[in-house]
């Protein structure tokens, strides 16, 4: 290995170093947590990946606090993963329950549509980040996976989408012209 030029300076040296040496000496620790919660060793890898990859963005690694966020956002990603899936899979058997071999009442369909069409065109009366939070919980996307695709912290999200439902259920409430 070579070294390093001198015109750059220490920090862009050591930070990648430092980087490095946390995710060597906490890695393990960090899958050996999250497949504690996943029973699934490459799922508990892709954990790992996610966690480092979110503490690299937001933290210093000569942070002293980096190998307990680490292992608490294993923990938490984790977690996140099961209650993601177990939403899909409450869908997924929803959607088959719904699926029968009898035709539905076309009463219910035209509630059920006029109903879905109130939800979107008040969710289009919205602001953009609420509507977006909305569409992406509803669609079965974790705190963490809205957090990323929102660019705001995980933390924001559940206080976000409470005001965001709040807006809606205005909005739903909201005499409109027919």
């Amino acid at each position: 290995m070579g070294e390093e030029p001198a015109d750059r300076g220490a920090a862009v040296r050591t930070a990648p170093d430092s980087f490095e040496s946390l995710f060597l000496a906490e890695y393990g620790k960090v899958v050996a947590v999250a497949n504690r919660v996943l029973a699934d060793r490459q799922e508990a890898e892709d954990v790992a990946q996610e966690v480092f990859l979110d503490f690299h963005r937001k933290h210093p690694a000569d942070a002293g606090y980096a190998p307990a966020w680490l292992q608490r956002a294993a923990v938490h990603t984790a977690l996140n993963r099961i209650r993601s899936r177990k939403r899909r899979e409450r869908r997924e058997v929803n959607d088959a329950n719904l699926r029968t071999d009898t035709p539905p009442d076309p009463q219910d369909v035209l509630v059920v549509n006029e109903e879905r069409r109130r939800v979107r065109q008040a969710l289009s009366r919205l602001s953009t980040k609420p509507a977006s939070l909305l569409a992406l919980r509803y669609s079965g996307l974790s705190y963490v996976e809205i957090g990323a695709a929102l660019g705001v912290g995980t933390n924001q999200i559940g206080t976000l989408l409470r005001r965001a439902e709040q807006s809606l259920l205005k909005e739903l409430n909201r005499v409109t012209p027919a």
